[in-house]
């Protein structure tokens, strides 16, 4: 039995996140525009121009590239992706954790940290009970 991976060419998906960069600047710069920093909406909707137009420009040369904008993507990436969303989303809850530690320590309440970590817990155990029902 060979290991072959089998690949799906999708020529549009290449657009979607370079268009989603685009979009999210937009709204980065909307959303600083009307809080009244310009300089930094400008900052950010180039960060994000720049990113999306790397993802089309050096998505020929690079699978990390093409794996993540998702065309031409195997079950290997689909691991990849499925381990590396897992260690991210432990990091965010070890900080969230953190923080909301250190605001106790400091006398607050926490409330921001609290809430974040309560909603990732409840995530947690919905995803763990619907992902047991479907298995």
């Amino acid at each position: 039995m060979s290991m072959e991976t089998k690949r799906v060419p999708r020529p549009h998906v290449k657009w979607v996140l370079p268009s989603l960069s685009l979009a999210a600047g937009v709204a980065y710069f909307i959303a600083a525009t009307l809080g009244g920093k310009l300089q930094l909406g400008l900052e950010m909707f180039g960060i994000m121009v720049v990113f999306g137009a790397a993802l089309l420009l050096f998505g020929g040369r690079s699978e990390t590239i093409r794996g993540l904008r998702g065309d031409e993507r195997d079950e290997r990436f689909a691991m990849i992706d499925l381990r590396a969303t897992a260690y991210t989303a432990l990091v965010l809850i070890l900080v969230i954790v953190g923080a909301f530690i250190y605001e106790l320590a400091r006398g607050r309440s926490g409330a921001p940290y609290f809430w974040l970590g309560a909603l990732a817990g409840v995530t947690y155990l919905v995803s763990v009970a619907v992902l047991r029902l479907r298995s």
